[in-house]
């Protein structure tokens, strides 16, 4: 059943009323306070009024209507929507305890079943997320061991630019290949050739699971799995991909099962694997929870720093003179050595476009879901335990309240009047509290060393008579658009 035909997907939704009739009706207890929104039809709820394929912008729009705190129907689920700085930080930093919850979204719960980090739940999730973060300590985030491995990595991507001799290429392979790079590095000690058949099938999976989950298709199965699971395909295609990651990754643990050395413990998976030996009985480090943490930090540390960087390139070419002063402070604090993070405090305009490309790039805009843990008083609402949130990060990065310039590229934003580089609360790229992103350092550390080394070595053009468009795509993750890069040699 082909569902973009628009017969089908009414029929589709005639089809979600007659089920959703044995369930509709049924009414939240009264001692209850959801904020106001706006009005929603029976069973598919504020779903005609959502731009599905960029709901974010949608939300955003609401909020002019209904204020930073309001509730929206998806179906017969009510979803509180906080949008902008106050709001967001209000609930994910002051509240942090009460919001560290995550909702049972159907489409992720049934291929990840609540394992790994990122939509894991309750106690299962507090031990994988402790863990990830000491073991991402222990194996380099944040210190010269990894630096060193990011500055090797952003030669090898120099390497592969000076391939193309100025000629236009598409630099999304390259750059995604050079950052999986870099958090494979951490969970297997190895790091892949960017034309290793491997590399390129699992990051080709990544790339299509993006697009997958940000999908018109996704949003529907959401809100209506009992009906969408007989007549979608997006399920199918993801647990397809899904799958070949969870094998390559169950295959690697089994090889280094083999050749583990409790004493000399050579990457996450190594870690992961003396904590099974030691936990007992096991209750957190068994094999499902070890495949889908490793999936989760492969696709999450590759997927949104690589489009930042990608964004950052497009921009640069979109904003020479932006570019040039860039250049000309890489010349001024570096010269021709190699970046290293100790650049970064006396590169404060460098620092600023760093900043401003993931606050204008938006790269997770809807943020992922957040759930209340309990029943919570926010903001005059008695919110319920098991309440879906949903912290907006489009409304606080585009906060006009913080940010004078929103919608457009201006590294101002975070510089005083003196050119120092100004601090911004609302700069919330990794959301923020319980939930927040565990690899923030290590991606900050990426970030600057890649981006400083490209402008180092290139000017970024594009390619006479093409147009910059800075529209995003409509993916999980805000993508630019496919385009051409010239990366013109300096040196």
């Amino acid at each position: 059943m082909d569902l973009s035909d628009p017969t089908t997907l009414v029929l589709s939704v005639i089809l979600c009323f007659f089920v959703a009739l044995f369930f509709y009706g049924r009414k939240r207890s009264t001692k209850y306070n959801l904020p106001p929104g706006p009005r929603p039809l029976p069973i598919i709820g504020n779903l005609h009024i959502l731009d599905l394929k960029k709901p974010y912008q949608t939300l955003h729009q609401l909020s002019k209507k209904y204020g930073p705190v309001y509730t929206i129907k998806l179906g017969v689920e009510e979803v509180v929507v906080l949008c902008g700085y106050e709001a967001v930080k209000d609930a994910l930093v002051n509240h942090a305890d009460e919001f560290s919850g995550r909702p049972i979204v159907p489409i992720f719960h049934e291929i990840t079943k609540g394992y790994g980090v990122v939509f894991a739940h309750n106690d299962n999730w507090k031990v994988m997320r402790r863990f990830t973060l000491s073991t991402l300590r222990d194996f380099g985030m944040g210190k010269e061991t990894i630096e060193n491995k990011i500055t090797e990595e952003s030669n090898f991507l120099v390497q592969k630019f000076r391939s193309y001799k100025g000629e236009p290429f598409d630099n999304h392979m390259a750059i995604n290949a050079a950052v999986a790079n870099i958090i494979v590095s951490i969970l297997l000690s190895h790091r892949f050739p960017y034309e290793d058949p491997t590399l390129v099938k699992l990051l080709k999976i990544v790339n299509e699971n993006a697009k997958l989950f940000g999908d018109p298709m996704a949003v529907l199965y959401n809100t209506f799995p009992s009906v969408m699971r007989w007549c979608s395909t997006i399920k199918k295609k993801l647990a397809k991909n899904m799958n070949v990651l969870h094998d390559f990754n169950r295959e690697t643990f089994t090889n280094q099962r083999k050749e583990l050395d409790v004493n000399d413990q050579r990457n996450l998976i190594d870690s992961f694997l003396v904590k099974q030996q030691e936990e007992k009985p096991q209750l957190y480090f068994s094999n499902e929870n070890l495949t889908e943490l490793v999936t989760d930090l492969f696709a999450a540390g590759m997927e949104t720093t690589s489009t930042t960087l990608r964004w950052g390139l497009l921009l640069m070419m979109k904003y020479p003179e932006i570019q040039r002063k860039v250049q000309s402070e890489i010349e001024k604090v570096i010269g021709s050595a190699e970046p290293q993070l100790i650049h970064r405090k006396h590169m404060p305009y460098t620092d600023a476009v760093i900043h401003e490309i993931q606050r204008f790039g938006n790269i997770i805009p809807t943020n992922l879901p957040h759930a209340t843990t309990q029943d919570v008083n926010f903001r005059g609402y008695l919110l319920p335990k098991g309440t879906h949130v949903i912290p907006l990060l489009t409304s606080v990065l585009y906060d006009k309240e913080h940010f004078v310039k929103a919608d457009e590229f201006h590294p101002e934003h975070f510089l005083d009047s003196s050119g120092n580089f100004l601090r911004k609360e609302a700069f919330m790229p990794f959301s923020a509290g319980k939930r927040s992103c565990a690899g923030e350092n290590l991606a900050k550390m990426e970030l600057f060393i890649f981006f400083t080394r490209l402008l180092q070595n290139f000017t970024f053009q594009a390619h006479p008579g093409a147009t910059l468009d800075l529209t995003a795509s409509g993916a999980f993750t805000s993508e630019p658009l496919t385009h051409e890069i010239c990366a013109i040699p300096r040196v």
